[in-house]
């Protein structure tokens, strides 16, 4: 009687529990850009290449493609001196997230870069594309 007193509750428990929270969009947009940048840090074609979305794929076809692309035009995302994440945000329910990544490049020149990170039928989130500014700011002291 006593276990089935017990099993009665947890199932009451269970019914009555808030629903399991989804994965923060932002916080795997954030974890996502990291990981690729991480992966350029370290000349990983390939793993940098598997966090691109479909349509960057089919602008450039294989990692070799990707990769080049990514040495000759962003140079600061490719290997950045310091990098931080700056404002985000999240629209369709998280289907597409903007977020803002603060760059300092080798060279100490400041860009900013807004990257597109879109859900994936799979339940992913890869990187649709990324716009990188220079930034006209006081250089500072």
């Amino acid at each position: 009687m006593r276990a089935l007193s017990l099993a009665a509750t947890f199932c009451i428990t269970l019914a009555f529990a808030p629903a399991a929270r989804a994965e923060d969009p932002v916080q795997s947009a954030q974890t996502l850009i990291q990981q690729q940048i991480e992966a350029f840090l370290h000349d990983d074609a390939a793993s940098a290449y598997a966090f691109a979305a479909p349509g960057i794929k089919a602008l450039f076809p294989d990692k070799d493609t990707f990769f080049a692309m990514v040495k000759k035009s962003y140079q600061p995302v490719y290997h950045p001196g310091n990098y931080a994440f700056g404002k985000s945000r999240a629209i369709d329910n998280g289907a597409v997230v903007y977020q803002e990544v603060l760059i300092t490049g080798t060279d100490g020149k400041d860009w900013t870069a807004i990257y597109q990170i879109t859900h994936q039928p799979d339940g992913s989130y890869k990187i649709n594309g990324v716009q990188i500014l220079p930034n006209t700011t006081s250089e500072g002291i």
